[in-house]
């Protein structure tokens, strides 16, 4: 649930999109779901040259499980709040596991 919470955060914001076939989209992020499924609008593709047929494309649904990577602008990302936010989830899973 850490990622979902976090993509939420960067709706509207461009990202990159690498997919596990090496195909790389940019656009900006307008919605993720639980299965980090990514919708994506103004589109372009990082190799046009590789993938031409893209060009006309300009929204996408990303299904979560073809996702490589998800590149970020470092100025939309908070790390303290991340880091924060990581430590407090380990600590709630070590809680679980030690109560029982």
């Amino acid at each position: 649930m850490l990622f979902f919470s976090f993509f939420k955060t960067l709706i509207d914001e461009q990202v990159i999109v690498e997919l596990k076939n090496d195909m790389s989209i940019r656009g900006t992020l307008k919605s993720v779901d639980q299965f980090l499924n990514i919708k994506l609008d103004n589109i372009s593709v990082v190799d046009e040259v590789k993938y031409p047929h893209l060009s006309a494309v300009k929204n996408v649904f990303i299904r979560g499980s073809v996702v490589r990577y998800v590149h970020l602008p470092a100025a939309v990302v908070d790390t303290t709040l991340l880091e924060d936010a990581t430590r407090k989830e380990a600590a709630s899973q070590a809680s679980k596991i030690g109560g029982r």
